[in-house]
């Protein structure tokens, strides 16, 4: 009533303006706009603006552990079929290793004497408590069929590769302390029980050890060293990429005509399409800012 005597006495509606916490302006309605409201507007802000071959060498990574993981699943398969004996295996397994440490000196993270010896020291307690449990590796699925386990491991090995941290975020350089996520552990220990069912299909004891301890390396230290790769150089992680790839076809091919087929089309779904896709999604994407946002606080911290 106050607000109607007011305005036909002053003639005049009183200027709108916006009043935070501050009650409803007399005279409007508590969502009332006008039109400065929106412009302050902003649209495409944080859009970030991507590049196709950008996108497609950061889905290199992704590519590239496909690739390790078929690698694995060929040894088991080889082994499985008493191509690869246990000598054969042990001897990759030291040459993995090996080759592992020249990556890690090569590429710049430097490792000390000390901490060198404490690799060396926890890597012979892995192996020693790795080689006296293979006897339970080895009975340990005894009762279950083998199609069962087949089934299991693949399913294993899928989820291992849908929670697989491809961006290294929680790869721990030597020496650092970092926390894995709990996707991260769950992809590790999904790839380390299919390690176990393979394992216990083996003949021998000794064959259980040197598969596991393959497995282990590879499923532990593979993204480690790929990422210390990375890091060192793009053209050379590249590089090592696509000779990761060729080997890894070549090998599926002489093994399965299908399975590289399958393989190849994954491949370029991942490296081609993929990033495709993201890159017409793009320009779909619409995002608007203004006055309506909640307030964004900054502290100027000064000596």
């Amino acid at each position: 009533m106050d607000t109607e005597i007011s305005e036909k006495t002053s003639g005049t509606r009183p200027k709108w303006r916006k009043v935070a916490y501050g009650g409803m302006q007399l005279g409007f309605d508590d969502n009332h706009t006008d039109e400065s409201f929106l412009e302050d507007m902003v649209m495409n802000a944080n859009v970030v603006k991507r590049n196709m071959l950008k996108v497609m060498q950061d889905s290199v990574s992704i590519s590239q552990y496909l690739c390790i993981v078929a690698l694995v699943g060929l040894v088991w398969t080889y082994t499985l079929r008493s191509v690869l004996d246990e000598n054969s295996l042990l001897l990759l397994d030291v040459g993995l290793l090996g080759l592992g440490f020249a990556v890690l000196s090569l590429t710049g993270e430097m490792i000390s004497l000390k901490l060198l010896l404490h690799y060396l020291l926890n890597i012979s307690f892995f192996t020693t408590g790795l080689y006296i449990l293979a006897p339970v590796y080895h009975t340990l699925t005894r009762s279950i069929s083998s199609d069962s386990i087949w089934v299991v491991t693949v399913l294993l090995l899928l989820l291992h590769l849908f929670l697989h941290d491809y961006s290294g975020s929680t790869v721990r350089a030597p020496g650092a302390l970092q926390n894995p996520t709990l996707t991260s552990c769950i992809s590790l220990n999904a790839s380390i029980v299919a390690s176990v069912f393979i394992a216990s299909r083996l003949p021998s004891r000794l064959h259980v050890f040197a598969i596991m301890l393959f497995s282990l390396q590879v499923f532990l230290f593979a993204p480690l060293v790929t990422y210390c790769i990375k890091k060192y150089s793009s053209c050379l992680h590249l590089c090592l990429s696509f000779c990761l790839m060729t080997v890894t076809l070549g090998f599926v091919y002489s093994l399965h005509r299908l399975l590289f087929v399958t393989l190849l089309g994954l491949l370029v779904f991942v490296n081609v399409v993929c990033p495709y896709w993201l890159i017409r999604i793009q320009e779909y994407k619409f995002e608007i800012n203004g006055p309506w946002d909640e307030a964004k606080l900054c502290f100027d911290i000064t000596d």
